[in-house]
């Protein structure tokens, strides 16, 4: 699967403060990995839909069985909305037990800044 490309729901306003949020998976099995990415669909149905998200993009190297999201976010609040709701928290709960490694991180960035670059966020992820 190729990288999804950043993709605009919505556009936040010029010069304004977002809340970026990264995110790396392993999952411990090449059945854990197609079980993420057949849950990606919908899951990224829903980003495109959610309320205060300005972007997203998916990175995806399922033979090595790593998944990284990065996004960005009108507050924290959004993210938290997004996580706890539609197809993402039956697809996290559901994966739970095919991960072997998460790691997550969130820091704040202007607007101008968007699109946020890969680059960036690998080198923030632990």
């Amino acid at each position: 699967m190729p990288t999804l490309p950043w993709t605009v729901p919505n556009t936040p306003p010029r010069g304004t403060e977002v809340h970026v949020f990264a995110s790396r998976f392993e999952t411990r099995t090449l059945w854990g990995a197609l079980k993420f990415l057949a849950g990606t669909p919908a899951v990224w149905r829903q980003v495109r839909r959610s309320p205060g998200v300005y972007g997203a993009t998916l990175k995806a190297k399922p033979l090595k069985r790593t998944f990284w999201t990065l996004s960005a976010w009108e507050s924290k609040a959004a993210l938290q909305d997004f996580v706890r709701a539609g197809a993402h928290g039956p697809a996290a709960r559901g994966l739970a037990s095919q991960m072997r490694d998460a790691s997550f991180i969130t820091w704040q960035a202007s607007s101008d800044d968007l699109p946020l670059s890969w680059p960036e966020a690998m080198r923030r992820l632990p």
